[in-house]
């Protein structure tokens, strides 16, 4: 089965990167200093933030379809993160280490299929949830924190 892994674009960020912590606090923002505990992981380059790096803890629409199924929670964007995450194939090592809930959608953003894997067997997880049709994407969220992770697609 061939899958792949995409990042969030960079681009409705960009206008958040360098804000004063007033500003940010406005929209419900936080900007935090990653240590060195691999525990921030970004959702636009797929990777840990390195220590010293800051990152932006924000509210993030992972589902916008008109569907019962409409998710937002929390994620992590490295503060200035430019490159989008983009392989086929390849899952980005920050997934490798967590607990994943990967959740299949219709076309409709109806959940069709969905279940609990550890991220390095995530792969054979991707195939069991594309046997079926009609699922047309895969959300991947951090299951123990519930934070979205990448989307998954047919490649």
């Amino acid at each position: 089965m061939s899958f792949r892994i995409t990042g969030l674009a960079p681009d409705p960020f960009l206008p958040l990167y360098g804000l004063d912590p007033e500003t940010l606090a406005a929209r419900g923002i936080r900007r935090m200093t990653a240590g060195a505990a691999p525990e921030f992981p970004d959702r636009i380059e797929m990777r840990h933030a390195r220590e010293g790096e800051t990152v932006l803890l924000l509210n993030h629409v992972s589902q916008p379809a008109a569907s019962p199924y409409r998710a937002t929670h929390a994620i992590f964007v490295i503060e200035g993160a430019t490159e989008r995450y983009d392989r086929s194939g390849e899952v980005p090592e920050v997934m490798r280490p967590r607990l994943l809930s990967l959740r299949g959608f219709d076309a409709e953003g109806l959940m069709r299929d969905a279940d609990v894997v550890e991220g390095a067997e995530v792969e054979g997880l991707i195939e069991r949830l594309f046997a079926d049709p009609q699922i047309t994407e895969i959300h991947a969220h951090y299951a123990r924190r519930g934070c979205f992770s990448g989307r998954i697609t047919r490649a």
